[in-house]
């Protein structure tokens, strides 16, 4: 058991690749913390699957206090942490002609949400390990951060740039005090997210540019969150991990 010891809190634990974590973690011999924001029941049902290992904080991290209501509901479960996946996110389209309002709304609720939100999380999770003895943070970023998003959803792409050199700070600046950060960066994997946009755009155009023909498995995801998590791995300290099927420069 690997990870055995281990007690890491994952945000936005309810969808699929959150779940998959959680589930990949349970099986490496870690307890989480299951966040959700507003499916109770879907936390609930996971918590069960867990048998024991699992325990649910609710927090909304659209609000700008969710982060450190989350932080302090999973002290308060764990009773201390190791890790944090910083996997919550969102994906909204806007029009470059929409009105600056609803451009500027957009934009802030998607910076708040991907990318704020972690800067806070992050924030607490390094004072707690560097008191602690150390932990790791995971940062869940996209192909989208790497090679720049479509003209609608530039606000996705930029949320996750921003997570992937937070990432690489994070690494550079505290990981002498025993606090890493890992990124991960998927191109397209089999969510709701993934199928709304298949549902629109249809699924040729999600497949396109990925030479191994299929999205990611939310399974692969999980695999290898749990695997960057291993104390083994301290080496991979400030990585980009890319799980997009060889897409990355298409």
């Amino acid at each position: 058991m690997r990870l055995s010891g281990q007690s890491i809190l994952v945000t936005g634990a309810t969808g699929a690749i959150g779940q998959a974590i959680c589930r990949a973690l349970v099986v490496e011999g870690a307890s989480v913390v299951v966040h959700y924001g507003r499916n109770r029941a879907a936390a609930e049902a996971l918590v069960k699957a867990l048998d024991g290992r699992g325990r649910a904080v609710s927090a909304d991290l659209s609000d700008p206090a969710g982060p450190e209501r989350l932080w302090e509901g999973a002290l308060a479960a764990a009773g201390r942490l190791t890790g944090l996946v910083n996997n919550a996110g969102i994906r909204s389209e806007v029009a470059i002609d929409a009105p600056m309002a609803e451009w500027q709304r957009v934009w802030a609720r998607e910076m708040r949400v991907n990318f704020l939100s972690a800067v806070d999380l992050s924030k607490l999770a390094i004072e707690h390990f560097r008191a602690n003895g150390g932990g790791r943070i995971v940062n869940m970023a996209s192909r989208a951060g790497q090679r720049g998003y479509t003209s609608g959803a530039m606000a996705y792409g930029a949320s996750k740039a921003a997570l992937i050199n937070l990432t690489k700070s994070i690494a550079q600046s505290h990981g002498h005090e025993g606090v890493t950060a890992v990124a991960l960066a998927p191109g397209w994997v089999r969510t709701e997210m993934a199928e709304a946009y298949i549902a629109e755009h249809g699924e040729a155009a999600a497949l396109a540019g990925i030479p191994i023909a299929r999205m990611a498995d939310p399974q692969e995801i999980g695999e290898i969150t749990a695997f960057a998590f291993r104390p083994s791995q301290a080496s991979l300290n400030g990585a980009v991990l890319d799980v997009n099927g060889g897409s990355y420069m298409r």
